[in-house]
């Protein structure tokens, strides 16, 4: 389908919306009033401009078009409507050019902290964060919103959406060798989870991932942190995880690469080990003398 004519009509939409927003300011404009009334057509034309660039996939102006709209809607005094421009803007911007992106994303979560609508800003602090780890890839800022995602879920007492916000921070802080915090993060989640019914079963993978972290750090730490967890949470001495990290201690303790190895093959080939574990395995497994750096 031929969506040219959509593109020059969207053009001429931003002009006309451009003419109407200097009249508004201009001398006759205000004596004669109606100022108001422009601008807020202005805003309107913004949009259905922004739509239509939508249509041709024109996404930078179209993310242009809404932040014009967004700009407008402040002046107007107009904060939801600001808001959800700049959310569009920023959700044009993503698939053009992330950093506008996310300046319009923050522009959102401001009016929106602003306005006390803490569970809305913190959804788009993830979409925030989301944008750092796959168009950007700076895994620090991605943290830094995961983490303030996380605050303002917890104060609105949505904790499993805190909970899923602390995980990703987690396990992106073990990759980046920040164990101390990523430990702290899973042992909270994991005491977190282990009393609810619906969500207990997932507290034996926090206790996991947990005791990997302390076992990169120290052996006697990674055992003590086992034993710890067993009493806290009785059901994760049955669990696959904890018989695999009690035969990983045995063979480091031995320094048996072997059996180190033969433990983490007999797990995977009923569990499958995903890139995560088997960084931190591999870790793990070179403290061992004579280690050749694989799990095979």
């Amino acid at each position: 389908m031929d969506n040219s004519g959509k593109e020059k009509e969207a053009v001429q939409l931003m002009a006309d919306a451009d003419k109407k927003v200097k009249s508004s300011g201009s001398f006759l404009g205000g004596m004669f009033g109606g100022g108001h009334h422009k601008v807020e057509e202005a805003c309107e034309m913004y949009c259905r401009a922004a739509n239509m660039f939508k249509m041709v996939k024109n996404w930078s102006a179209a993310g242009n078009a809404f932040c014009k709209a967004a700009r407008l809607h402040m002046q107007l005094q107009n904060k939801h409507d600001s808001a959800t421009s700049f959310i569009d803007a920023g959700n044009a911007y993503k698939k053009s050019d992330p950093n506008e992106a996310i300046k319009c994303l923050n522009a959102a979560i401001d009016i929106y902290t602003d306005m006390g609508r803490f569970t809305i800003a913190a959804k788009h602090h993830i979409s925030v964060a989301e944008v750092y780890e796959s168009e950007l890839v700076d895994v620090e800022k991605a943290i830094a919103h995961y983490e303030q995602a996380a605050d303002y879920y917890k104060g609105e007492e949505s904790n499993s959406s805190a909970n899923k916000c602390l995980l990703k921070v987690g396990g992106y802080c073990a990759q980046l060798e920040q164990y101390q915090k990523a430990i702290e993060i899973y042992e909270q989640v994991g005491a977190n989870t282990m009393d609810n019914p619906l969500l207990k079963y997932s507290a034996k993978e926090y206790f996991f991932k947990a005791a990997l972290c302390h076992f990169i750090v120290d052996e006697l730490n990674a055992k003590i942190a086992v034993e710890k967890y067993e009493e806290m949470f009785p059901a994760f001495s049955d669990s696959r995880e904890c018989k695999l990290l009690k035969k990983l201690l045995e063979a480091h303790e031995e320094q048996n690469n072997e059996a180190f190895t033969e433990a983490v093959k007999e797990f995977d080939s009923i569990s499958r080990l995903d890139q995560w574990h088997t960084t931190l395995l591999l870790r793990i497994k070179k403290t061992i003398q004579g280690d050749e750096g694989d799990l095979k």
